[in-house]
């Protein structure tokens, strides 16, 4: 199914379609509501979907589709490579995004491959994928230690190394009673029971990364 606010769109996306022998166009739209209907009636296995729809989302549609017919492919098709929308098409639960700048022959590909159960990227937008996971990845490392101040951090780290409470007062240049008050801080703020447990979780959360 072709969903696209411009008729002269979806009639060249049709001609290109049809034109290969294992594909049929079983359905057009114009807007989210008609999408939804006709991909209810039709059930098509793939759905290329604009992303801008007049006056609507693309990406609300293909939440509600892929919602209410967990088996439909749904390709993001757009003129724009703008992230927030990248993101939110893959939470919306779309397998592919691809812009209109792709060949003909690119897009046959994007739908033989999500058809066949493949999530698919234009190649343009892949760096920024990689890039807003390690992003996420670094905040929620960060955000296992946002409880613990900085010298809190410190005493973990060495704790992680092994280091006995004297150890770690001799290379912080504190007291040892300091250190033992520290290290009872660190734990009853993460929630865990002994210096193993809390080795475990620094190594766990990277905390080096966080120092």
């Amino acid at each position: 199914m072709i969903v696209d606010d411009h008729e002269v769109v979806r009639l060249g996306l049709k001609a290109l379609i049809d034109r290969h022998p294992d594909m049929e166009v079983v359905a057009e739209a114009s807007t989210a509501s008609d999408a939804l209907e006709k991909a209810l009636h039709f059930k098509p296995d793939v759905i290329v979907l604009d992303i801008r729809l007049g006056g609507s989302s693309g990406i609300d549609a293909c939440r509600e589709i892929t919602k209410q017919l967990p088996d439909a492919k749904v390709i993001m098709l757009t003129s724009y490579a703008e992230d927030g929308m990248l993101f939110a098409a893959i939470r919306a639960g779309a397998a592919g995004y691809v812009l209109k700048q792709a060949g003909g022959q690119d897009l046959i590909r994007a739908i033989e491959m999500v058809g066949q159960g493949n999530s698919l990227l234009d190649p343009a937008l892949t760096e920024r994928v990689f890039a807003e996971v390690r992003r996420a990845a670094r905040e929620q490392e960060s955000s296992a230690f946002s409880q613990l101040t900085e010298q809190e951090r410190r005493v973990l780290a060495l704790v992680a190394e092994g280091k006995t409470n004297r150890e770690i007062a001799q290379d912080l240049h504190l007291g040892e009673g300091t250190v033992r008050n520290y290290v009872s801080n660190v734990l009853s703020k993460l929630g865990l029971a002994n210096r193993a447990e809390a080795a475990s979780y620094a190594t766990k959360h990277n905390l080096k990364d966080s120092l």
